[in-house]
């Protein structure tokens, strides 16, 4: 073989073996488990929502229908017409078929509370004192349902405002708790295994409820319900500087 030959089979050897070495890399890359990275998931399929994920998660839209009570309180004592009673009443509504009759019913009080009470330790007494007040907001919620059903919010503007801000005061303590001292709690009461097949439960208990993913649907209502009534704009909530000392 002369010169040439030798440089050109050399050559075509060395491009040979990268391109087997390159397949079997991403042979392997394709069999890998999905991960954190973003080429760990090469089909775009999303990566899988653990049990305390999923109801923190579901908290957050609760929390944007706290803002929403929150600052409708502010607005209905300088100007009741300023609120639009149909959005407020949506919000109301999401609050109790996403919240009350789905979260705190169907998950909270079944599996939750019990197995803290059940576990003890410092978390313990706080599940009949959240569950005091699941009972108070459904009465709350009652209230506010039926004060915006008519087309405006009327004379009844101050106590609707004083509902609304006691309303938001419970769930912002209330749900802090759960976040920090419940769920984690509860997470201790079981096995990685047990946790797993909570979560694949949850599930199956949010799309018997809603008929597809609850969680989606609740965000993209609440979505609207702020745009109703001009909360949308993130930067409208940034604090003022503070006053120079």
């Amino acid at each position: 073989m002369n010169d040439a030959s030798r440089r050109l089979f050399l050559s075509g050897s060395t491009i040979l073996g990268a391109d087997l070495l390159l397949g079997a890399c991403k042979s392997s890359s394709a069999g890998a488990p999905r991960g954190g990275k973003p080429d760990d998931n090469e089909k775009g399929e999303e990566a899988e929502v653990t049990a305390t994920e999923d109801l923190m998660r579901e908290h957050g839209v609760l929390r944007r229908a706290l803002v929403i009570f929150r600052e409708s309180s502010v607005r209905l004592r300088a100007d009741a017409g300023a609120v639009p009673a149909a959005a407020l009443q949506k919000a109301a509504m999401l609050f109790r078929s996403f919240g009350e009759d789905y979260h705190e019913r169907k998950l909270e009080e079944a599996y939750i509370f019990p197995a803290v009470k059940k576990a003890g330790g410092p978390a313990a007494p706080y599940a009949d004192i959240l569950l005091a007040q699941h009972n108070r907001g459904r009465e709350l919620t009652d209230y506010l349902l039926a004060a915006t059903q008519g087309p405006k919010i009327g004379a009844n503007a101050p106590a609707l405002a004083k509902v609304l801000e006691d309303f938001a005061r419970m769930y912002e303590s209330h749900t802090a708790i759960e976040d920090t001292v419940i769920f984690p709690a509860w997470k201790k009461t079981m096995s990685p295994k047990e946790l797993d097949e909570m979560g694949d439960r949850f599930e199956d208990i949010e799309r018997a409820t809603f008929g597809k993913d609850g969680f989606d649907d609740a965000v993209d209502k609440i979505a609207a319900i702020e745009a109703a009534l001009g909360l949308s704009d993130l930067a409208q909530f940034t604090a003022p500087a503070p006053p120079k000392t």
